[in-house]
């Protein structure tokens, strides 16, 4: 008896051991330091599951990426940096990071789930359009950077985020660059502008100014979000449109805000990913580049 239950307590140690190297390993932004991070050794919070899977996290100083890389035989050479919301005060890292992260990686295309300081939480000194957004231009740059590694076509890396992290993807979207010629460091030598922009229930819809030079955008919300996202988010349409910006909205009548990605979503909104993939079809992002 004492031998099976032995027995059982390796098997459960090994298989655990298993899957913790199944899962992506976080990938430092800066491997020396974030430049306004400088002396902050505040340990990071998680907030767990029952299961004991991470649904948020905050206290963000070294902010990361988390690859999920689709097998060699399925990869179309499409990426995507994918930016989790909740408010500038945590990241939902589950439902709007790692579940969006796995079902894109599912299909071909790669994604990099972003760890981004936060500005509006507690006695935070970072703000959401210098530290927030420097690490969303940052982690564009370092996916560029490695982009033969990864299989990825930096043409076609683009970003999508949710609520909070859809300001930033929108804020990138805006303000980016071809490279820094002069910096010292080979990443800040990548550009920064994404391919295309997918905004979900974006926060600040309203600070949506598009020009004609942005690139071409899927946005996708609730009818029973809050009127500044339901509304302000169709607004945005209609000056994307104004602009000459590809754009498609989906405005789903049964959800309201923070969907993302789950299990449990049920009826149209639980398949706006579906809807992203033909969008990202239809422009051309997923068809494979031959040699």
């Amino acid at each position: 008896m004492k031998t099976s239950a032995l027995f059982l307590a390796v098997l459960l140690s090994a298989r655990s051991l298993l899957l913790a190297a199944e899962l992506p390993a976080e990938i430092p932004l800066w491997p020396g330091g974030a430049p306004g991070s400088e002396g902050k050794t505040e340990k990071e919070l998680q907030v767990k599951n029952a299961a004991g899977d991470v649904t948020s996290v905050s206290r963000i100083h070294n902010p990361s990426l988390t690859p999920y890389l689709p097998a060699p035989g399925k990869a179309n050479g499409c990426a995507v940096l994918v930016i989790p919301g909740g408010g500038h005060r945590v990241l939902a890292i589950a439902h709007e990071g790692y579940n969006v992260g796995e079902w894109l990686r599912d299909h071909g295309i790669a994604a990099f789930v972003l760890k981004h300081r936060l500005a509006r939480e507690t006695n935070s000194t970072y703000q959401i359009e210098v530290e927030s957004l420097a690490d969303t231009q940052r982690a564009m740059r370092l996916i560029r950077s490695r982009a033969t590694e990864w299989h990825v076509d930096p043409a076609r890396l683009g970003v999508t985020g949710f609520s909070a992290g859809g300001e930033l993807a929108w804020l990138v979207s805006a303000r980016n660059d071809n490279g820094l010629p002069d910096a010292k460091d080979a990443v800040d030598k990548q550009g920064c502008r994404p391919a295309f922009q997918a905004l979900i229930y974006p926060g600040r819809s309203a600070t949506i100014l598009p020009t004609k030079e942005v690139p071409p955008v899927f946005l996708c919300a609730g009818y029973g979000d809050r009127q500044d996202i339901s509304e302000g988010l169709a607004e945005a349409y209609l000056r994307f449109k104004k602009a000459g910006v590809p754009a498609e909205l989906h405005m789903y009548s049964n959800a309201g805000h923070g969907f993302g990605h789950r299990a449990g979503n049920t009826g149209p909104h639980g398949a706006w990913l579906e809807r992203l993939q033909e969008w990202l079809t239809a422009q051309g992002m997923l068809t494979v580049k031959k040699p």
